[in-house]
């Protein structure tokens, strides 16, 4: 049963099993919550899927988001039941020998992706990768579409716009830009010493050619940039209200990166303080993972502030699914039979002449 809410709140977090327990009910029901991300272990099997994401979504009005990582390759939370999706670096190889068979790709894995997650309600995945793969960061990798930057906005756009056709928002990461540096912020505190005019000639170039369009948010990098600021991106002032609002004139959603990593260690002595020092910096919601303690401390300290931005509610309201797909259907589908067909053919075999019509 739904309960009247006013707004979504600034705070996205996690569930620790396959269905809701009384504590998760409490938790979901706090006006400092705004949505759900799901990992692999709340995945058994599609039906469960579904209903674990219905019984989110019937707590609130308007409804709590719900979303994942399910970029393909390697992160991919869903298996068993999904197509697996390739890597972005697997279409950015293609890239190099047919340009424009890899976008048909990259559109085709786009709309694969969203459409599969929109047939079991989930509003939106964290996705795309805007890095560029210099071949430093382990972390990024081949999540990355290409080492040209170019290139990434290209294949990125072309995903952007399966996606959206699917009915999913995007959200482009990890701004402006993690592939430059070899620790991982899951782990530590990277620290990039390239300058603002570098960085924006090459790592940011992707970014600045998606914000033509629609994209519906970003989520910044856990890495210090030291060159620009002595914090990490996503609680930099600087770095989110004046290059990417100000400057890049960016008007859509700022996720923060989890909060429970290494790289959000800086920002403060606690997970409360963490979360203020992102609010603070310009970030609308907030992100805290595998830490059920953390997720209370924040929600009730946030509870303070009184949070209650309409500029902030009608950016979330973008990130709901839209084109509702019936799952039961979703396999009767001439375009999805096309689209698996596709994407299997090239990850048995990527010098297959595909059809990606």
């Amino acid at each position: 049963m739904q309960t009247k809410n006013e707004s979504l709140g600034p705070v996205m977090l996690d569930v620790e099993g396959k269905d809701l327990q009384p504590d998760d009910l409490e938790l979901l029901s706090h006006p400092m919550v705004g949505g759900v991300i799901l990992f692999s272990r709340n995945y058994a099997d599609l039906e469960q899927l579904e209903q674990l994401v219905s019984s989110i979504h019937q707590l609130r009005n308007p409804r709590l988001l719900v979303a994942v990582d399910h970029e393909g390759g390697r992160v991919q939370r869903f298996r068993d039941g999904f197509t697996t999706l390739p890597a972005a670096g697997r279409i950015g190889r293609l890239y190099d020998h047919d340009r424009s068979k890899a976008r048909s790709l990259a559109e085709t894995a786009g709309w694969l992706m969203a459409t599969e997650l929109r047939s079991v309600e989930i509003d939106f995945s964290f996705a795309p990768v805007l890095d560029l793969d210099f071949g430093i960061s382990e972390v990024i990798g081949d999540r990355a579409f290409h080492r040209e930057a170019n290139a990434v906005a290209d294949l990125a756009h072309a995903y952007i716009r399966g996606m959206q056709e699917a009915g999913m928002a995007a959200t482009a990461k990890h701004f402006p830009g993690h592939g430059g540096v070899q620790a991982d912020s899951h782990t530590d505190v990277p620290v990039d010493d390239r300058s603002y005019s570098q960085l924006n000639s090459d790592d940011m170039v992707p970014f600045r050619r998606l914000f033509q369009g629609d994209l519906a948010a970003v989520m910044p990098a856990h890495v210090i940039y030291p060159e620009v600021d002595d914090v990490p991106a996503g609680f930099s002032k600087v770095w989110l209200r004046d290059i990417l609002r100000q400057r890049l004139k960016f008007q859509g959603t700022i996720f923060s990166d989890d909060l429970n990593m290494a790289g959000a260690e800086v920002a403060g002595p606690n997970y409360l303080s963490r979360a203020e020092a992102a609010m603070n910096a310009g970030c609308d919601v907030v992100l805290i993972c595998n830490n059920r303690p953390a997720a209370i401390e924040i929600v009730d300290g946030l509870s303070v502030r009184k949070y209650n931005d309409p500029v902030v509610h009608a950016r979330l309201a973008r990130m709901h699914g839209r084109h509702p797909v019936s799952r039961k259907n979703l396999h009767l589908d001439h375009k999805w039979k096309n689209a698996v067909a596709a994407v299997r053919r090239y990850q048995e075999d990527a010098t297959l002449d595909l059809d990606l019509t």
